[in-house]
């Protein structure tokens, strides 16, 4: 690899915080993001995200142990507020000692930013607004993952281009910020890098990884996509939040749709609470994950995928993919220097 003589001074900050090489993050993805993936994307000096997800406590517990005994690098360990096992999760990793936790999914309570500081980790909380990001550093987050709707899975309605003028511009010099949403390439890191993140999250990218063990089929589905196929979940009836989830159309997409429909018809009719309503809608997006990461059933499972998809074209090892992302930014950066001169 050339040497990165302009990048580096970008990186610097980022790469100080989460102590790696590179400040370029892998999203935690459920069922995708697990202990091989993560250990694999650390030792290639990035930093890996291990996805709570809703694993059983136990099992997540036994994941963060297998990760440590495959990289002696640091990796962050993702909650998901709106799991089912989400307090269990937070009250475990106080015995783990973590040096990092993220919150992801919806947004943390302040006491559990708190909880989490006190265990001696350093806290990252993803934002899709300027009021969230405003939110989460007031409750004491140690840095903002700040997501734009071109993200894949749980997603905000905002865009990484707006979100970046209206928060990255304000608040990089208060905290370090990472863009996620969209991002695919070295040349779009090194821009952001210039705007004043800390670093980039990628998470598509990644699951074109050899590494990566998700279904052949799952990554065929990515293979073969355009931006376009990558589409966010309507919400039908505000008396049904949905958290909007961005995946490749398929007849699960259509399968979702009538779920919400089928439980406000139950919530209409009294025979079912809010709560277990939204649960439901939590459930499928689960198992209907499972079905096409895991079991390669990409007609009816979901395809959890960013807008980037449609950038995606091969298959390559991690090591190769770092090198890439990095190359091309230190070139992007050369070009813009001289453009400047």
């Amino acid at each position: 690899m050339k040497e990165l003589k302009q990048l580096n001074p970008l990186m610097k900050r980022g790469r100080e915080f989460l102590n790696v090489k590179y400040p370029i993050l892998c999203g935690a993805m459920t069922w995708v993001s697990e202990p091989n993936l993560v250990a694999a994307v650390a030792n290639a000096g990035c930093f890996g995200c291990l996805a709570g997800g809703n694993a059983p406590t136990e099992i997540l517990r036994k994941q963060i142990l297998e990760t440590r005994s495959l990289t002696n690098h640091p990796f962050g360990i993702n909650l998901i507020t709106i799991a089912p096992s989400y307090q269990d999760h937070l009250a475990m990793l106080k015995e783990m000692d973590a040096p990092y936790i993220i919150f992801a999914g919806s947004f943390p309570k302040e006491k559990e930013v708190i909880t989490a500081k006190e265990t001696g980790a350093k806290v990252l909380c993803f934002a899709s607004t300027i009021s969230i990001a405003e939110r989460m550093i007031k409750y004491g987050a140690d840095a903002i993952i700040l997501e734009g709707s071109e993200a894949g899975g749980h997603i905000g309605h905002v865009s990484s281009v707006v979100l970046m003028q209206q928060v990255l511009f304000k608040f990089a010099d208060q905290i370090p910020m990472f863009v996620a949403g969209g991002i695919a390439t070295g040349k779009m890191i090194a821009h952001a890098l210039l705007m004043g993140a800390s670093g980039a999250q990628l998470g598509t990218r990644f699951v074109m990884t050899e590494e990566c063990k998700v279904h052949e089929n799952f990554k065929m589905a990515f293979r073969h996509a355009n931006a376009r196929d990558a589409v966010s979940t309507p919400q039908f009836d505000s008396r049904l939040p949905v958290v909007a989830v961005r995946a490749l159309r398929n007849k699960g997409t259509a399968e979702f749709g009538k779920l919400q429909l089928n439980l406000l018809k139950q919530l209409e009719a009294g025979t079912i609470s809010r709560q277990h309503a939204q649960d439901e809608v939590e459930k499928f997006w689960i198992g209907a994950l499972r079905r096409a990461a895991i079991e390669g059933d990409i007609d009816n499972g979901s395809l959890m995928a960013g807008q980037s998809v449609g950038l995606v074209d091969k298959i390559v090892p991690i090591k190769d993919l770092v090198e890439e992302l990095l190359t091309d930014a230190e070139n992007e950066l050369e070009l813009v220097k001289s453009k400047l001169v």
